[in-house]
């Protein structure tokens, strides 16, 4: 798992380079951020020309599914410094191979385990992919811009098994698709929060 973020992470590296940011950029975000799905969705809207600040916000967002994660896993995270770096290798990786564990030692393991393994294979990766995509300048020649979407599908489709996840979904990408012609870069993807009133009325209306 952690090779195959490492892996994400090249493509990471290159298409960031491609797009014209500076090689440095998305290394040190793999490593600051430590978030994949974030991290490309900052840079595709940087990309397009949209604000840094629209960007910033899209990635805090998605992001915010860490939030549950955080209280589900803080047992494994220690105390002191160790809860501070066992805060920032939270991941999706690192807390669903923890919360698959029967007991609280194999839990513990598991989570600093792939945790430290992503926190070191990620950002190898985007250190790779950002070398290699300022050596060969045309990055699209390898491929690699087909990860980005690739990447959030991943991340979006188990969710929408359920019902209402999939027509809050389904809203909100109508929405982002209508803006699109009509506003600057970012913000057609803060609009489709909109998707989650529609996910929400109807969890409402069958409680």
């Amino acid at each position: 798992m952690c090779l195959a973020d490492g892996i994400v992470g090249v493509s990471y590296g290159a298409i960031a380079v491609g797009l014209g940011f500076a090689p440095w950029l998305p290394v040190l975000m793999a490593g600051l951020v430590l978030a994949g799905a974030s991290e490309f969705l900052f840079v595709g809207i940087v990309a397009a020309g949209g604000s840094p600040l629209a960007a910033l916000a899209a990635g805090l967002l998605v992001n915010a599914r860490h939030m549950p994660f955080g209280l589900a896993v803080g047992g494994v995270t220690g105390n002191g410094w160790r809860r501070l770096l066992g805060s920032h290798i939270l991941n999706d990786e690192s807390a669903v191979f923890a919360l698959g564990q029967d007991d609280a030692a194999r839990r513990r393991a598991a989570y600093w385990l792939c945790g430290i393994g992503i926190l070191v294979c990620w950002p190898a990766g985007a250190l790779i992919g950002a070398t290699a995509g300022s050596v060969i300048g045309d990055t699209d020649l390898l491929g690699l811009d087909a990860m980005f979407p690739t990447v959030l599908l991943a991340l979006v489709i188990p969710a929408l098994r359920d019902l209402a996840t999939a027509r809050a979904a389904l809203v909100g990408a109508g929405v982002a698709l209508a803006a699109t012609p009509f506003l600057p870069a970012g913000i057609p993807v803060l609009l489709a929060l909109v998707g989650l009133c529609a996910g929400g009325v109807r969890r409402a209306a069958v409680r």
